[in-house]
């Protein structure tokens, strides 16, 4: 009695951007958990499953280029994280935009480390132009939120400073083996945000406007209620300096 053959192995070949989409998502894996002068070429093939060839054969100028198309998509998603409807509380708005962004950092640890400290021999004008139109992008945002899409150079600073102090506790958060967790410091940079705000609003008409504006939209339970309760121990005891 003879055996059967062997049943060949079901094989479909990708369409062009299902296997580019496969090789960036590939590399993006291997990027968020390490340095990028770490991984090569042939890393990036036994992670999708594919031969070095073929990884040229769609990203022609090697690492590199690689890098940079992992580094826009990646750079996509973040932009992603700060797009929310103009619906509710601004505070609720925000606190939901810094939930998808803190999840992003944690997913991609290594990567937004590496990416925002700068250093790596993968840096380049082009990687370094993506990152600060992600930057740009979360700050058009804010302002929407804010209702201040024309903003004048002291809100748009004070919004770009936060988003910098964003970016900063991000990397600290990792360093800090991400402690405390994820939802106080989500809770924490809303409360910078409206501090900032108020700070500011102190000496320009335009945010005070932003602030009003932002106050009239809020509940007594949302961030800035529970704030303003917080500090208001704080601020009775300096009720000799007014």
């Amino acid at each position: 009695m003879t055996s059967p053959a062997p049943t060949a192995r079901a094989y479909r070949r990708l369409g062009v951007e299902e296997r580019r989409t496969q090789l960036l998502a590939a590399a993006l894996s291997l990027f968020a958990h390490q340095p990028p002068d770490e991984i090569s070429l042939d890393d990036v093939a036994e992670a999708a499953g594919v031969s070095r060839p073929l990884v040229y054969r769609y990203f022609p100028g090697g690492k590199q280029q690689l890098y940079e198309a992992a580094l826009r998509s990646a750079a996509d998603r973040l932009e992603d994280c700060f797009a929310e409807p103009a619906a509710g509380p601004p505070t609720a708005r925000l606190a939901r935009v810094l939930d998808r962004f803190l999840a992003f950092v944690d997913e991609h640890d290594t990567g937004f480390s590496a990416l925002l400290r700068g250093g790596s021999v993968a840096e380049t004008s082009r990687t370094t132009s993506i990152v600060d139109e992600v930057r740009r992008s979360a700050a058009e945002q804010i302002l929407l939120h804010l209702g201040a899409e024309g903003a004048g150079p002291r809100l748009r600073m004070m919004v770009r400073t936060w988003i910098a102090a964003v970016e900063a506790a991000s990397l600290i958060w990792i360093d800090e083996g991400k402690q405390p967790p994820a939802a106080d410091i989500r809770d924490w940079l809303v409360d910078h945000l409206i501090a900032l705000l108020v700070a500011t609003a102190a000496t320009d008409e335009e945010t005070a406007g932003a602030v009003a504006d932002l106050v009239a939209q809020e509940t007594a339970a949302g961030a800035v209620g529970t704030l303003a309760r917080r500090l208001a121990p704080v601020v009775g005891g300096a009720s000799h300096l007014l």
